[in-house]
């Protein structure tokens, strides 16, 4: 396998830097040999725009720059796509996967295979708030799983787990699987 590169679009608060670490942590534990994931830090506040990345692959990653043209995309929050060309640089047959209740098809994204699953109805279900806002992070690694088929959902609800105890990592790892069964091409 080539190495796959992975750019997360959320905002300030969503958890997308958790996100794109606990995708490294699975991979690795799923056998990938390099793994890398770093944020990309501007004037970032609760909110703002944000990015971040994770590279995977079978050897060792040797790469210590942004992702422009990444084989994936992960939108943790579809009200970007207003603003934001997210699909900027995405690989011929790359994926894009969008918190959003509306079907991929409606999103009216013309470049790569969308995939949308409804992260932030999950959170609010499962009571998954920082400061009374939903936070739609460990949704995205369920739809992940289930739209690359690069990481289990089981690591991915093992990850969880293990990053925060108790019946929070519980409810979290519960929407992870969630947004499994619910992420829909």
């Amino acid at each position: 396998m080539k190495m796959i590169e992975i750019r997360w679009h959320g905002r300030g608060g969503q958890g997308g830097v958790t996100a794109a670490e606990l995708l490294a942590k699975a991979a690795y534990i799923d056998g990938y040999k390099g793994v890398q994931a770093f944020p990309f830090f501007g004037a970032e506040r609760r909110g703002a725009a944000v990015k971040s990345f994770t590279r995977i692959a079978d050897e060792e990653i040797n790469v210590r720059s942004q992702i422009y043209t990444p084989d994936i995309v992960a939108v943790l929050d579809s009200t970007l796509l207003e603003f934001v060309d997210v699909t900027e640089g995405l690989k011929e047959g790359g994926k894009v996967i969008v918190n959003s209740p509306k079907s991929p098809k409606e999103l009216g994204l013309e470049t790569g295979h969308v995939y949308t699953y409804d992260g932030t109805g999950i959170a609010l279900k499962l009571g998954l708030l920082v400061a009374g806002l939903p936070v739609v992070n460990t949704t995205m690694l369920g739809a992940f799983a289930k739209a690359t088929g690069l990481v289990k959902i089981e690591t991915v609800q093992k990850i969880i787990c293990e990053n925060w105890s108790g019946k929070v990592g519980e409810r979290n790892a519960e929407g992870a699987k969630d947004a499994y069964d619910a992420c829909t091409d």
